[in-house]
């Protein structure tokens, strides 16, 4: 299922056609070749001085088990449909910095560039993948021996999109419904605070 965000302006393809669909195909699994490129993706994501703060934890096929207990981590909303979803990951931020611990203050903003890169890279082979806030961190900390100084940050569905009409219907009314965002006035300032910026064309100066 295609679902292009409507943009105002020109973006590449690629951030327009991803988005975070709730149907997976609970029957395809996604093959070591692109969980490879999903991970890899996510390796060399940009970070504040190269600390690459970020961790993953990969739930799939492989250990069934480990997957069961992935899941049963999920709050009951988003459990009803990623459940389906053959694989989950979850994202851990490293709280301090490696070279002296003290506290590294951009680490989950770095663990967050890093999993935009992975679900782009999700969009590019024809995968689903969506992020969600909504789990149990302390129990995905207990469950898989995160140690002290990481925090868990999202758990992610990933798999091939599936049949809509699987879905309950608030969660099939989600995945049909227009997508939105705040205009750019709301969150885009020019030189100070609350004065938006103003995107108006400009003409192109004249040579003389």
């Amino acid at each position: 299922m295609e679902k292009p965000f409507p943009t105002d302006h020109p973006v590449h393809e690629l951030l327009r056609r991803r988005w975070s669909p709730r149907a997976f195909d609970p029957h395809r699994r996604v093959p070591p070749e692109a969980i490879a490129s999903l991970l890899e993706a996510a390796r060399i994501a940009p970070s504040c001085f190269n600390e690459q703060p970020w961790r993953f934890l990969v739930f799939d096929g492989e250990d069934a088990e480990a997957l069961e207990r992935a899941r049963d981590c999920l709050v009951p909303g988003n459990a009803a449909w990623a459940r389906r979803a053959p694989m989950l990951i979850l994202s851990v931020a490293q709280e301090r910095w490696s070279r002296d611990g003290t506290p590294d203050r951009w680490g989950q903003h770095d663990v967050g560039l890093s999993t935009a890169s992975l679900l782009l890279q999700a969009t590019a082979l024809g995968l689903a993948a969506h992020a969600m806030g909504g789990f149990d961190a302390d129990r995905a900390r207990r469950s898989f021996g995160i140690p002290d100084g990481f925090t868990p940050m999202a758990m992610i569905a990933v798999g091939y999109f599936g049949d809509v009409e699987t879905l309950e219907p608030k969660q099939k009314a989600q995945e049909l419904a227009p997508r939105q965002r705040k205009s750019m006035d709301g969150i885009v300032f020019h030189g100070a605070w609350d004065r938006p910026y103003r995107l108006e064309a400009r003409e192109e100066p004249t040579s003389r």
